[in-house]
């Protein structure tokens, strides 16, 4: 245990000890209430850490020779650069998965599966598109006699592509189906368990102990199984779907589903079988990125090398499930972690490969180079529990005509660039930048875009367009010009865009006093270059690596820029600025938006972004923002939708459906619907959601309140109205915008 003096008022801990095993060091602590009890077979100190969030940390001192202790963990290879987690090779068929290997691709099946004819063709298409493995849902005994039927037929057509069987609620489809398939997935939420009630229970030690004694009994004979016909299997949490016994001691946390998953990796390992992997899915990707971690910070502390199949469940269609897969899958492969992966969307499987294997090209690509920066102190950024960095945005100053409050918004800010041409509309120009404004409309001003960077001014006699920037500028829409523009055709009441060389020469000294700054900085200067922005009035940091750098890492220099900021006390707001080149593919952008700026701001680093491609639509621009800072849970802009992807337990259309949902109700920001296919997953990963739409039987539909289901058994035809109804009730409606 790492020596240091601790508190006297820490006080006993209440209820019932973790499970979380801290076998293998001693270095490392659980962070709750001081006392001394059994965790596995090691006994073990606990303090409480200041962050009520984390779970688990390594005491180190706060710098060199200090008596501080400080918490620290280990959660990847490096924080300075990508290195990939090392990890044994995991066995799923003919396809080896694990660090020695590439990041394998898989997708999951549509079809009822016991329709085999429609679910073979539907494996070669996913086949064909370049899958590694694919899932298919096994409910029933019925499912696993197909599944017989499906290897055969599959080996007939020489597709040898991995099966892997989805069980839910079923032990004894998993044994069947082992015979033939090649991976199991179990979702230990619910195979021993019954199906969760999400009650507060109370369990005494040992009612605790009778149910994990159950577990083992139900949960052996499918391990011993796997070992003896060569399987691999899955172990894999879902946030939306703990058992009441986990829920009741762990909450819907992180801690509760690595806890979960532990329990039967725990019976893996006491019979001698080492061929599964772990996941940690959740719809909203900052709990699946904080799960994952600390999976992982549990594992190197057990001394365990297991792989990680990645995923943020139910993301949804289009560009938003883009985009949120992204901010989740990517922020793990930039930090090194992950070995399978899958995008998961409300679309024909086969759709699903394509941003999988742009996603899994980013991670190799940063794994490859080794993408980062030189080696820096770590001190402020929390793995574990979201906490924002705040920084100090600007207000309005006493005495000034204009109100400087718009230049950027308190939960997340989005800038776009603005070109001469657009200018020339300035009635385009003010549509695209703020949303219509409707009277009653909660949170009506949150798709307004805060900045714009115009990077040439338009010339002094442009009457035309300089009329549309000031206007602009009395609204509050911030503005910001190249230094060089403004020296020579000076706006008046803009910002001005600084880069760390004009700092260097003192060029900006030429602008009048008061002049506001925008600095726009690498974050792998040499810190004698960063000592420049001490002592100055700086409105806003942009964070602007090129995006043509191969070796520096976008990630890991912006939060090194962060602990510098956090050092020397410099509280000033960061924007994420990328520039894509011409040309760059729209799932490219989306993609690496949601990778290189989620990245950081699950992390809580940063208050907004600024990304730039000159082929692409302004809309679609301005959408990919606020869609970015929606997924890390910044800013609230539009309806929020927990979708799932489908599968053969799929009670309706999903994709039909959702998007009948989602155009009677897409003008709602503020609320979320969740739709969900059958109820597997449904009242658990509905937890973020305000109202769910789930489907119950054959053509009917259940509705609920958060995780309380209020109607059940509506026929399919009226479920869309009862559902806007049910939003009506609780007050939470608005009549969509006229049409002009």
């Amino acid at each position: 245990m790492a020596t240091g003096a601790v508190p006297a008022s820490f006080t006993g801990l209440k209820g019932r000890e973790t499970r979380l095993g801290f076998t293998k060091s001693m270095d490392f602590v659980r962070l709750s209430d001081l006392k001394r009890f059994k965790s596995g077979r090691t006994r073990i100190s606990v303090i409480r850490n200041s962050n009520p969030g984390s779970d688990i940390a390594e005491l180190k001192p706060a710098s060199e020779g200090s008596p501080l202790l400080v918490p620290r963990q280990k959660y990847c290879e490096s924080i300075h650069k990508t290195v990939r987690r090392k990890t044994r090779t995991v066995m799923v068929g003919n396809v080896a998965i694990g660090s020695e290997h590439p990041i394998r691709i898989q997708t999951m099946t549509t079809s009822d599966t016991k329709d085999v004819s429609a679910t073979v063709e539907e494996v070669m298409r996913i086949a064909d598109k370049g899958a590694d493995i694919v899932r298919i849902t096994v409910q029933g005994k019925k499912e696993a006699d197909a599944c017989f039927e499906i290897k055969n037929s599959l080996v007939q057509k020489n597709y040898n592509i991995p099966l892997v069987a989805d069980i839910h609620f079923a032990p004894s489809v998993a044994l069947r189906v082992a015979e033939c398939f090649d991976k199991i997935r179990v979702n230990p939420g619910n195979f021993a368990d019954r199906r969760a009630q999400f009650e507060k229970l109370e369990y005494t030690e040992d009612d605790y102990e009778k149910e994990l004694e159950h577990i083992e009994q139900v949960f052996t004979p499918l391990v011993e199984k796997c070992k003896k016909y060569g399987r691999a299997m899955r172990i894999g949490t879902n946030h939306g779907s703990l058992s009441d016994r986990i829920m009741s001691y762990y909450g819907d946390s992180p801690r509760g589903m690595v806890e979960s998953a532990f329990e039967f990796a725990r019976i893996c390992r006491k019979l001698d079988y080492h061929n599964f992997l772990f996941s940690m899915k959740a719809s909203n990707p900052v709990i699946m990125v904080q799960a994952y971690r600390l999976l992982v910070a549990e594992m190197y502390v057990q001394g365990w090398d297991y792989p990680l199949h990645l995923g943020v469940t139910e993301a949804g269609e289009g560009e938003d499930g883009r985009m949120k897969s992204a901010i989740g899958i990517g922020t793990l492969l930039q930090d090194g972690l992950g070995d399978t992966i899958r995008v998961s969307l409300t679309e024909a499987p086969e759709e699903e490969i394509d941003p999988c294997k742009r996603l899994a090209n980013l991670g190799k690509r940063a794994a490859d180079l080794q993408q980062g920066v030189d080696p820096f102190e770590e001190k402020h950024r929390h793995y574990f529990d979201f906490q924002r960095r705040a920084g100090q945005l600007p207000v309005q100053k006493e005495g000034d005509e204009v109100d400087y409050r718009g230049v950027l918004h308190r939960d997340g800010s989005v800038l776009m660039s603005v070109s001469l041409d657009q200018l020339k509309t300035p009635e385009l120009l003010y549509k695209s930048l703020a949303a219509k404004l409707v009277v009653g409309m909660p949170f009506k001003d949150l798709a307004t875009v805060d900045s714009i960077l115009l990077r040439q001014l338009p010339p002094v006699d442009d009457n035309d367009s300089r009329l549309a920037l000031k206007r602009l500028i009395d609204v509050s829409m911030g503005v910001i010009t190249p230094l060089s523009e403004q020296l020579t055709k000076s706006l008046p009441n803009a910002m001005v865009l600084v880069n760390s060389k004009e700092l260097s020469t003192g060029a900006y000294k030429l602008l009048p006093e008061g002049t506001r700054l925008v600095v726009s900085v690498r974050g792998d200067e040499p810190y004698e270059v960063l000592d420049l922005l001490k002592g100055l009035d700086v409105t806003m940091l942009l964070h602007d690596l090129p995006f043509s750098e191969e070796k520096i890492s976008r990630v890991h220099a912006a939060r090194r820029l962060f602990e510098y900021l956090g050092d020397n006390g410099l509280n000033f707001p960061v924007i994420h600025h990328i520039q894509f080149p011409s040309g760059i593919h729209r799932d490219d952008l989306v993609i690496g938006a949601g990778t290189n700026v989620g990245a950081l701001l699950v992390d809580g680093l940063g208050d907004g972004l600024l990304l730039e491609a000159p082929d692409k639509d302004f809309d679609f621009i301005r959408n990919t923002s606020f869609n970015l800072l929606q997924g890390c849970r910044m800013r609230n802009t539009k309806t929020e939708y927990v979708s799932c992807p489908s599968c053969g337990r799929t009670l309706f259309d999903l994709q039909e459906i959702s998007a009948q949902i989602r155009e009677k109700t897409s003008h709602l920001p503020g609320v979320s619907i969740a739709i969900m296919g059958c109820i597997v997953n449904g009242p658990g990963e509905m937890a973020d959601a305000d109202f769910g739409y789930v489907g119950g039987a054959p053509g009917k539909i259940d509705l609920y309140v958060g995780k309380t289901v209020v109607k059940r058994g509506i026929e399919m035809e009226h479920a869309t109205d009862a559902l806007i109804q049910l939003i009506k009730d609780h007050d939470r409606w608005v009549d969509p915008p006229a049409e002009e």
